[in-house]
C-alpha cells in the first residue's frame, strides 16, 4: 500500500508541478505528517525531492528530473479502459485507486504542453450518472459479483424479481452496466440465454468454486442493447385510462420518460375545458394509485373500474380524513377565548 502511494506522491509532483503537503494530504487521503514521511522516504530512494519554504513553498521535484515509472500493471491496464468513468463507478468496482494511479501515470508520460490541456479538461469537466431525484447506494454485492466476473466464477444468487415470488438461479456472470447510478448485471443464468439483473435486487450472493467458459464472440454492449427492446413493454403491464388537464399534461414527465411519452402519443384531442383523455402504462395498479394522486385535482380515472373505485375510496377517505382534522382545529379555536 505504501509503496503504491509513493509512487502516486511521486507521479503527482511529476504532472502538477510544486505542491504543499496539505493539498498532498488530501489528494492521497492520509495525514500530513505521513506526507512528510513520504517524502522522506522519496529522498532517501535518490528521488531529487525538493522542499521550499514559505507562503508560495512546497515540495517538488529538481528541474529536470522525470521518472521512468509510468508502465502500467495488470490492474492498471484494466483501468485504463474506464478512463472515462466517473470515480465513484470506478470504486464500485474496485478500481478507484488503481484509476488514480493510472491516470496519473499517464499525465506523466505527456509532454508539458498536452499535460497542460489534459490537466484543462479535467477542471472544466466532470461526468456524474447519478440521477436528479436521487442517488442510489452502492449494491452491497457489486464487490463480490465484479471479482467473480474477473474470475469467470460462477455466481448462486438469491433474486428479486417483478414478480411475487423471489427466485434461486445459477449465473454465469459476463458484465456489468451502470446506467443512471444503478448497477446491472448482463449474465447467463444455468447454461440459459443471457439475461440482465438488477444488482441492488440481489438478495444473496455465493461464488461457486465452477469456473465457466465465457461465450465465444460475446460483445457487453451488444448484449445490453438487445436486452433494453422490449424492456418497457415487460415491466409496463399495466394502464389507467385518464382525463387529463392541460396543467395535468406538463406534469406527466414526473413519472418517467416512457409512460410521460406514452401519455402523450395516446392523447385524443381536447374538448372545450383543454382537458385530453388518454391511456398511460404503468408497472403496477398501487403505482397508478400514487401516478393519479400526484395529478391531484389535474386527472380523473376513467378505467380500468376496480382502479376507479379504489380512486374513489382513497379521496372519500381523505375528505373524512381532512374535515375531521379541521373540525378539531375549529373546536381548539372556538375553545381557546375568553
Amino acid at each position: 500500500m505504501r509503496a503504491s502511494r509513493l509512487v502516486e506522491l511521486l507521479l503527482l509532483l511529476q504532472t502538477r508541478g510544486r505542491l504543499t503537503a496539505p493539498e498532498l494530504a488530501t489528494v492521497l487521503e492520509v495525514s500530513v505528517r505521513t506526507v512528510q514521511r513520504d517524502v522522506e522516504a522519496l529522498s532517501a530512494a535518490g528521488v531529487p525531492v525538493v522542499a521550499e519554504r514559505g507562503r508560495t513553498g512546497g515540495y517538488r521535484l529538481i528541474d529536470g528530473y522525470r521518472t521512468r515509472l509510468t508502465g502500467l500493471t495488470p490492474e492498471e491496464a484494466r483501468a485504463l479502459l474506464l478512463a472515462g468513468t466517473p470515480q465513484r463507478a470506478a470504486a464500485g468496482l474496485g478500481l478507484g485507486d488503481v484509476l488514480a494511479v493510472t491516470q496519473l501515470k499517464l499525465l506523466a508520460s505527456l509532454p508539458a504542453e498536452l499535460r497542460a490541456q489534459a490537466a484543462a479538461v479535467r477542471e472544466r469537466f466532470h461526468l456524474d450518472p447519478s440521477g436528479w431525484e436521487h442517488r442510489p447506494e452502492e449494491p452491497p454485492f457489486l464487490p463480490v459479483v465484479v471479482q467473480a466476473l474477473w474470475d469467470r466464477r460462477r455466481l448462486h444468487v438469491t433474486y428479486r424479481r417483478w414478480g411475487p415470488q423471489d427466485v434461486e438461479r445459477v449465473l454465469d456472470p459476463l458484465g456489468v452496466v451502470l446506467k443512471v447510478g444503478n448497477w446491472y448485471l448482463v449474465a447467463r443464468p444455468d447454461g440459459g440465454p443471457v439475461r440482465t439483473y438488477h444488482v441492488g435486487r440481489l438478495l444473496a450472493v455465493e461464488v461457486s468454486a465452477e469456473t465457466f467458459e465465457r461465450p465465444a464472440g460475446f460483445d457487453l454492449a451488444s448484449a445490453w442493447e438487445a436486452s433494453q427492446e422490449g424492456y418497457a413493454e415487460r415491466v409496463f403491464r399495466h394502464w389507467v385510462d385518464v382525463r387529463i388537464s392541460p396543467r395535468g399534461m406538463e406534469l406527466v414527465g414526473l413519472f418517467g420518460a416512457y409512460p410521460a411519452r406514452q401519455a402523450r402519443a395516446n392523447a385524443g384531442p381536447p374538448d372545450a375545458d383543454g382537458w385530453v383523455t388518454t391511456r398511460v402504462p404503468l408497472e403496477t395498479q398501487h403505482h397508478a394509485e400514487h401516478w393519479v394522486l400526484r395529478l391531484g385535482a389535474e386527472a380523473e380515472v376513467l378505467g380500468p373500474p376496480a382502479l376507479r373505485d379504489r380512486m374513489v375510496a382513497i379521496v372519500a377517505e381523505l375528505g373524512a380524513r381532512y374535515r375531521d382534522a379541521a373540525a378539531g382545529l375549529s373546536d381548539g379555536l372556538s375553545g381557546g377565548g375568553t
